[in-house]
């Protein structure tokens, strides 16, 4: 499986699943996500599984700071509803993260390590996304606008060459490429596109 090189470059997010632990999935709990199992998961890499991916990093860094963060234990509140533009594309990165879904998620064993109802869109809250852990209580919001990132201007003629079916396969290369050379420079500015408050 051939990808650009850039995935294998990018932060990994590291949790503690006890649901794991319980089960003897991984030792101690301990999962590891990587961009690339994200975008395996995702079926692409763009600005928008990227920046679902970049935002989850950084609000668990600063929900947790030097503590690993749990699996299950954090709810999370979007703005938009999950029809609305990527919200729901946004929303599948982040459960596959944290394991927080909204209704059809996981529903414990015995009352624990349920991962239903702890997702939300519609919220009242003065960002895109709001990441709060169960234990203390503490939340973090988050923006994500990578519009300051501009992409090769060469792009958009190639996609509608290739929309059309009358790009060439050196052309579909060159898009391609020119893609990801833009999700690259949007892991380059991860505190540029990303901002937690």
């Amino acid at each position: 499986m051939k990808y650009p090189n850039f995935f294998d470059n990018t932060p990994t997010i590291k949790l503690q699943d006890p649901l794991s632990d319980f089960l003897g999935t991984f030792e101690d709990g301990i999962v590891e996500f990587s961009y690339l199992d994200i975008v395996k998961s995702a079926g692409h890499s763009c600005p928008t599984v990227s920046g679902a991916y970049i935002s989850t990093l950084k609000a668990l860094e600063a929900l947790y700071q030097d503590e690993t963060p749990i699996r299950g234990n954090i709810y999370v509140r979007f703005k938009s509803n999950p029809l609305e533009g990527v919200a729901g594309v946004i929303a599948n990165v982040v459960t596959q993260i944290t394991g927080a879904t909204e209704h059809s998620g996981f529903k414990g064993l015995n009352g624990k390590f349920a991962r239903n109802n702890l997702m939300e869109f519609g919220a009242d809250i003065p960002a895109q996304m709001e990441f709060k852990r169960l234990d203390t209580g503490k939340s973090v919001t988050v923006n994500y606008d990578p519009s300051s990132i501009g992409g090769n201007p060469k792009m958009q003629e190639l996609m509608g060459k290739l929309m059309q079916g009358v790009a060439s396969s050196e052309e579909k290369k060159e898009f391609g490429e020119l893609w990801q050379e833009r999700v690259k420079a949007i892991f380059d500015n991860i505190d540029k596109v990303a901002t937690v408050s």
